[in-house]
């Protein structure tokens, strides 16, 4: 099923009720991990990010699609034994979307943050980071990018389809932001067999 198709509204998963579960029932009141500013200032080879970009494309996305990269990233995350929100977006609309138990509301509010900073720039919310970084920003206040509604930490990457271009976003939140960064490369690089992209 090509991106053209999944425009339609489509019903809600099973991934979508569980997340809905998970995040409502009593996680109100748990310790939240977001990305720390001084966690988040360990950062990578603007050049590495940007070689991850190029590489990690699809010639087309769908709904399968979502679901397997979600599911690979719940797996990782269990196996790294760490709670982390996940959604993946395409055109605006919710195909996958889980929130593990340790994790809270606030983590749903980083991800819509950092989602808008990557449709707002066409790259990974990393690479924005990294960029401000190396240049001695405080990436945390951004000319023209209102912090209520960007957050230039990483774990936002661009789904971008070959001959399309950008068609949404899949975003991790829950550690540093290098590490949510890393989860999501990590699910791509598996789901598009690209063992010899860099981290």
């Amino acid at each position: 099923m090509a991106v053209r198709i999944i425009r339609r509204i489509i019903p809600c998963s099973c991934a979508v009720l569980i997340a809905a579960s998970a995040l409502f029932a009593g996680t109100a009141g748990a310790a939240t991990t977001n990305p720390g500013t001084s966690m988040d200032k360990k950062t990578v080879a603007l050049d590495t990010i940007r070689r991850q970009e190029q590489a990690l494309q699809f010639t087309s996305f769908d709904n399968d699609a979502a679901l397997a990269i979600g599911n690979r990233i719940v797996e990782q995350a269990k196996a790294d034994k760490v709670a982390v929100t996940i959604d993946i977006t395409i055109n605006r609309n919710p195909l996958f979307f889980y929130a593990m138990a340790g994790t809270s509301p606030n983590n749903v509010d980083w991800i819509r943050r950092k989602s808008n900073l990557v449709n707002r720039t066409g790259h990974a919310s990393f690479f924005v980071h990294t960029e401000a970084v190396n240049a001695g920003r405080d990436f945390d206040n951004l000319p023209t990018f209102d912090s209520k509604d960007y957050a230039a930490h990483g774990g936002s990457f661009p789904i971008v389809v070959k001959g399309t271009g950008q068609v949404g976003t899949i975003t991790v939140s829950g550690l540093a932001g290098v590490d949510d960064h890393a989860m999501v490369v990590r699910a791509l690089k598996w789901y598009l067999k690209a063992d010899d992209v860099a981290l």
